[in-house]
C-alpha cells in the first residue's frame, strides 16, 4: 500500500530521477514533472498529497506555481519548495505563502525524508481538525431510544462497514444530513473530509463548477469532489438536478473519473457517494424527471430517516440534548421545561420535524420568561407558528431554509390547513387548490401527507 502520493518538478532530470528512486524505496507514489507545464497536467490529473517544487525552472518558476495552487482550493496541500540557489529572502516569501518547508540542494536524504514524513503528518492534522470543526454542531449523534431511531441507528452501522454508495430518504428537517454524517464517522473513511453541497441551494449554471472544479484562464477551482477526496460527498437534495447535470453525474459515477469544467485531462473519483432526497425519487423515475441509471446507481444501499412523528417518544431526549448544547455551545440561560410542556411536546405533530423542535427550544430558551418553560408558553410558542392560510405571517425560521426547502414546507402547511377544512376530503381540496386530482395525489404522497389523517383529526 503506498504511503502517499508525492508529485516531484523539477527541471534536472538527475535530480528527478535520485528523488523518485528514493522515495519508491519508502513506498511512496511518486509522479515527476520537468516544468509548470507538465507539473499542471499531472496536478490535474489528481491531487497529490505532497509536492517537492523546484523554485527555479526554466518556463514559470515554482513560487508561480505555489501561488497557483494554494490560491485555487487546494491550501491543505503541503508543499516543501527545493533549490540550488536559495536565499533566505526567497525561503521567507515561500514560507509566507503557504509552503511548508524549504531544502536546498544538494539535497540530504534524511533530511529529505523527515521534512515529508513532518509535512504529510501535518497534513493529516489539518484534516482531522477541519472534520472535527465540521461536526461540532448538533446533533453529533442520533438522538433517541425509540424502536425507530435504534432501527436506524442499526442500519447506519450495517451500511457503515461497507464503501457503497447510499439514498438517504426522509421528509425537510428529519435529520437526513445527521444519518449521512453519523455513517461517515463509522465508515473506513472517517479521517477523511465528510463535504456537503446543498444541490437545492445552488444556482443551475453553477452546479457544474461547484461539483467537478474548473479550470479557466490558466486558474484551477477544485469542486466538492476532489475537496471530499478520500472521504464522502454529502449531496442533499439530488432530486434538484436539472437532466443535463443527472447525466453528468451519472457518467462520473460510472466512469469513476470526470473533467473539471474547461479542462481536458480526467480526475480520478475517490469519494464515497452519500446523496439524499425529500421526494420519492422511484415516482420521479417513473414520470421521466430522474434519470433510472443515476438513481439506481445512487441507490445501491437506501437509507429512510423517520418522520419525528414517527418517533414522538424521542421528543423529551430531543429536548434535553438541545437545551444542554444551546446552554453550553450558545450561552443561553438554562429553563427546565415542565412535565405539562413536555406532554404538549410530544403529543404535537411536528411538521417540521426535528428542525422545528431544535428551533423552538432556542426560541423558549431566548425569550427567558422565568426557570421553567410551562404548557401555555408552549402552547403560545407553537400557536404563534401560523400559516399563509391563515392569514399570519411565515415563522422567522423558514426564511433561512433553501428555496425549496421553504417552498416545500409552505406548500404541506397549506394543503394540510384545506385538508382539515374539508375532513380529509381529497376531491374537495383538488377543487380548492385547483389541481388535477391525479397530480394532487402525488403532490400529497411526495410532502409525505396522509389524507385519511386528517379526516380522523
Amino acid at each position: 500500500m503506498s504511503a502517499g502520493r508525492i508529485l516531484v518538478v523539477d527541471d534536472e532530470p538527475e535530480i528527478r530521477r535520485l528523488l523518485k528512486e528514493i522515495l519508491e524505496d519508502e513506498k511512496y507514489s511518486v509522479t515527476t514533472a520537468e516544468n509548470a507545464a507538465a507539473a499542471r497536467t499531472a496536478f490535474s490529473a489528481g491531487r497529490p498529497d505532497l509536492v517537492l517544487l523546484d523554485i527555479w525552472m526554466p518556463d514559470t518558476d515554482g513560487i508561480t506555481l505555489l501561488k497557483e495552487w494554494l490560491h485555487d482550493g487546494a491550501e491543505e496541500l503541503p508543499v516543501v519548495m527545493i533549490s540550488g540557489h536559495g536565499t533566505v529572502e526567497t525561503a521567507v516569501e515561500a514560507i509566507r505563502l503557504g509552503a511548508y518547508d524549504f531544502i536546498e540542494k544538494p539535497l540530504s536524504t534524511a533530511k529529505l525524508l523527515i521534512t515529508i514524513e513532518h509535512a504529510l503528518q501535518n497534513a493529516r492534522l489539518k484534516r482531522e481538525n477541519l472534520r472535527l470543526r465540521d461536526s461540532a454542531a448538533p446533533a453529533p449523534t442520533l438522538t433517541g431510544k425509540s424502536p425507530a431511531m435504534q432501527a436506524l441507528r442499526a442500519d447506519i452501522e450495517r451500511i457503515a462497514a461497507h464503501d457503497t454508495w447510499v439514498l438517504v430518504s426522509g421528509e425537510p428537517g428529519s435529520g437526513k444530513q445527521l444519518a449521512a454524517r453519523t455513517l461517515h464517522e463509522l465508515s473506513a473513511r472517517a479521517a477523511s473530509r465528510f463535504v456537503e453541497i446543498g444541490l437545492a441551494a445552488v444556482p443551475a449554471q453553477n452546479v457544474a463548477v461547484q461539483l467537478f472544479g474548473a479550470e479557466q484562464n490558466g486558474e484551477l477551482h477544485i469542486g466538492s469532489f476532489e475537496q471530499a477526496g478520500g472521504g464522502t460527498l454529502y449531496l442533499s437534495e439530488i432530486g434538484d438536478l436539472d437532466p443535463d447535470m443527472q447525466a453528468r453525474l451519472a457518467r462520473a459515477l460510472e466512469e469513476k473519473h470526470f473533467l473539471r469544467v474547461g479542462g481536458r485531462q480526467p480526475v480520478r473519483l475517490d469519494v464515497r457517494v452519500i446523496a439524499a432526497t425529500s421526494h420519492d425519487l422511484a415516482q420521479a423515475v417513473a414520470e421521466g424527471r430522474f434519470r433510472e441509471d443515476l438513481y439506481y446507481r445512487l441507490n445501491v444501499v437506501p437509507l429512510k430517516v423517520p418522520a419525528l412523528r414517527e418517533h414522538r417518544e424521542d421528543v423529551p431526549d430531543l429536548i434535553n440534548y438541545y437545551v444542554n448544547w444551546m446552554v453550553e455551545h450558545e450561552h443561553l440561560p438554562y429553563r427546565r421545561f415542565s412535565t405539562g410542556a413536555l406532554n404538549l411536546l410530544r403529543n404535537y405533530g411536528w411538521p417540521g420535524n426535528v428542525r422545528e423542535l431544535k428551533n423552538l427550544v432556542q426560541r423558549l430558551l431566548i425569550l427567558q420568561h422565568g426557570a421553567e418553560i410551562g404548557q401555555d408558553e408552549v402552547a403560545q410558542s407553537l400557536n404563534s407558528r401560523p400559516v399563509a392560510a391563515a392569514g399570519g405571517a411565515l415563522p422567522e425560521s423558514w426564511f433561512t431554509l433553501p428555496l425549496r426547502e421553504a417552498r416545500d414546507r409552505f406548500e404541506k402547511a397549506y394543503l394540510e390547513h384545506h385538508l382539515r377544512a374539508t375532513h380529509g376530503n381529497v376531491g374537495e381540496l383538488a377543487h380548492i387548490v385547483e389541481m388535477e386530482r391525479t397530480h394532487l395525489y402525488r403532490k400529497l404522497k411526495g410532502l409525505g401527507i396522509e389524507p385519511k389523517r386528517a379526516k380522523r383529526d
